[in-house]
């Protein structure tokens, strides 16, 4: 799930409101950052940019997150970014029984109709799950509707043991023809909740390119940040990435600079609970069912395309950092940074050149 200052990347798309709020003012800032005010009314006017155009900012509750979006040149495309999550919302959220994610859980095996968005993104999704090596899984919802981490649920052993078979990407076929999914396990599930925000964001980024008159843009979809044409008069747009420290989600620990393109963070400090002792949070190894054993407490990713940036930040943080430097390097374009447990923190090799980041 920042200027990251991101909701982190949860495994399922059922997020804690009070843990929503929070992060809204964290993405705000973020916004902030990127030379944008906070979101106002749907369609309201912003201060104009240097190079004369007008800026429109608005904001919707989709995914379980608050969705921002800064328009500059077009009124009306706020409203139809609005529209378009409500309608990707509506396809994805496997906890809506008639979403088609939903549909193809409860098909016990049979072959799904959806639309050809849905298609879309599973198939993309599976290029993912193919390529990391078990690190990064859409039939996770297996597992992952078993825990719930606004209650402080956690399953038993014996749960977790008994759905773990039912956790496996190869057991989903997707026919473009026929615009249906399957899953041949009757008892896997889906859940796209760590790439379905990256995969909308590239979906509105495409909408603002071929069905509006904006000029630029900054949406941010709980966290998951992508940039829209060049900064209005000029210069880089500017994300802050949180302190994964502060409780608040108002610090950074410093500021990447890019001129286009996505940039995504996942995180352990947003979404917890502690039981007997123990703390749990909502990235799950797809190869567990546990919650990730890691040196990482926050990655952030940079790249041209959202769907890409989303998948790798689960993905890095399952691998680790010293694995994770190694998976990002050998993606074109694409940058990772990372900060562990100990404080201490790593980046790929790309990472400066991308970002010209500075630290706070």
């Amino acid at each position: 799930m920042p200027s990251p200052l991101l909701s982190p990347r949860n495994p399922s798309l059922a997020v804690n409101r009070r843990s929503v709020l929070a992060g809204l003012g964290a993405v705000l800032a973020a916004i902030a950052l990127g030379g944008c005010s906070t979101a106002r009314g749907a369609g309201s006017q912003g201060a104009s940019p240097q190079d004369g155009s007008q800026a429109y900012s608005s904001s919707t509750f989709a995914f379980d997150t608050y969705c921002t979006f800064k328009v500059y040149g077009d009124e009306k495309a706020p409203a139809k970014l609005a529209a378009a999550c409500s309608r990707y919302d509506a396809l994805f959220d496997l906890y809506k029984d008639d979403s088609d994610i939903a549909r193809i859980n409860a098909a016990g095996g049979a072959p799904t109709t959806v639309d050809s968005a849905t298609v879309d993104i599973v198939k993309q999704a599976l290029t993912f799950c193919s390529a990391s090596d078990g690190l990064f899984d859409i039939t996770i919802g297996a597992v992952s509707t078993l825990w719930n981490f606004d209650d402080g649920t956690r399953p038993t052993d014996e749960e977790i043991a008994a759905a773990l078979p039912h956790v496996g990407w190869r057991t989903v076929s997707v026919d473009e023809g026929a615009n249906t999914v399957t899953l041949a396990d009757p008892e896997a599930k889906l859940d796209l909740g760590a790439i379905a925000k990256g995969y909308i964001a590239d979906r509105l980024y495409n909408l603002l390119q071929n069905e509006t008159d904006a000029q630029a843009a900054v949406i941010s979809l709980g966290g998951n940040i992508i940039y829209f044409g060049e900064k209005p008069g000029g210069g880089t747009w500017n994300t802050g990435i949180r302190n994964p420290n502060d409780p608040g989600g108002s610090k950074t620990v410093g500021t990447a600079h890019v001129h286009g393109g996505s940039v995504v963070t996942s995180g352990l400090y947003e979404r917890t609970f502690t039981q007997d002792g123990v703390t749990y949070w909502h990235i799950l190894d797809p190869r567990t069912g546990m919650p990730v054993q890691t040196d990482v407490v926050s990655d952030t990713i940079v790249c041209a395309s959202s769907t890409q940036a989303d998948a790798l930040s689960t993905t890095l943080f399952v691998a680790g950092s010293e694995h994770g430097v190694q998976i990002a390097d050998g993606y074109d374009d694409t940058a990772a940074y990372f900060i562990k447990q100990d404080g201490s923190t790593a980046e790929s090799s790309r990472w400066q050149d991308m970002t010209n980041f500075e630290t706070a």
